[in-house]
């Protein structure tokens, strides 16, 4: 959901080096950076990673832009000697070099982050930046990621616009609930009874649950990101949770539909006009609510022969 806030700082001209967990480096191999450093969670060891890249690279200046409104994320930067700009939360105000105070809490998380980005352009004197963010996450794969993903495809006897994805796990929880629609393997059970392809390919650690939530559906061996990004585009139709999926399928413009149970689609919800939203916070869709829109959504030539 960062990538308007990206492409709008790449825009600028300057070297962008990205903090971040692992998991986000091959997703943004498209991408010309200046630098990709993994974030452990340990403030203490990004900190020490953080200063050691600013004082091999020899910036003549270099700031912070922090998405996150943990504290620990602006202490790693304050103690690195990066003066940054952030939400003002937390008690961060004292850390920042540049707070900003929040927009309402209604707001989506790429506009909040897209209006982040423009308060730290303005203050850092570089050219405004339209306040909308785009309607398109529009994510840059690398030319890569499509052969790992048609390989991918190929060794589990699958072909492009001809099976469903879905992703039958979320991880984490909201407020104490479980974000995992309930009804997953009678989906699976129902689609296939109409023809089509059913398949999945969840990360490692969430695999054993995935094959409890959906066992008749197909399970790919695990990917990287950027080649789970082209899988997505190559469905039909991706069924998932509001999860990190969702937003995956929204960077890569897949179709997809997304269930809502315990968190709101209004904050949360996938930044992408090939999206539909089925529930709300504290009401999950029924089965045949799904079917009957995944059914709808799928590609006529997703059907078996």
């Amino acid at each position: 959901m960062s990538l308007p806030s990206l492409h709008a700082l790449l825009n600028t001209g300057l070297p962008v080096v990205v903090c971040a967990r692992p998991w986000a480096r091959d997703l943004l191999a498209g991408y010309q950076l200046a630098g990709f450093l993994e974030m452990k969670g340990r403030w203490r060891e990004d900190r020490a990673r953080v200063a050691a890249h600013k004082k091999g690279a020899r910036y003549a200046r270099a700031n912070g832009l922090l998405l996150p409104d943990s504290l620990s994320s602006a202490m790693v930067f304050r103690f690195a000697g990066l003066p940054s700009c952030g939400y003002r939360d937390d008690g961060r105000s004292l850390i920042l070099r540049w707070p900003i105070k929040k927009p309402p809490a209604s707001t989506h998380a790429v506009q909040s982050w897209y209006h982040l980005t423009a308060q730290a352009l303005q203050r850092w004197d570089r050219p405004p930046i339209p306040a909308r963010a785009p309607s398109s996450l529009g994510l840059r794969l690398a030319a890569r990621h499509a052969e790992e993903g048609k390989l991918a495809m190929d060794d589990a006897g699958i072909e492009p616009g001809k099976f469903v994805l879905i992703a039958p796990t979320a991880t984490g929880l909201h407020r104490g609930l479980v974000k995992v629609w309930p009804h997953f393997e009678a989906l699976t059970q129902a689609l296939k009874q109409h023809g089509h392809i059913v398949a999945m390919c969840p990360p490692p650690a969430e695999a054993d649950e995935a094959r409890r939530n959906a066992p008749s559906a197909l399970c790919l061996p695990p990917m990287k990101l950027g080649a789970f990004a082209t899988l997505a585009q190559s469905s039909s139709l991706v069924i998932c949770n509001d999860s990190g999926v969702s937003h995956i399928a929204a960077a890569a413009q897949a179709k997809q539909l997304t269930l809502f149970g315990v968190t709101r689609r209004e904050r949360t919800g996938p930044w992408s006009q090939q999206a539909t939203c089925l529930g709300s916070e504290g009401n999950w869709p029924t089965l045949d609510e799904v079917l009957q829109q995944a059914l709808l959504l799928a590609s006529p030539t997703n059907r078996l022969a």
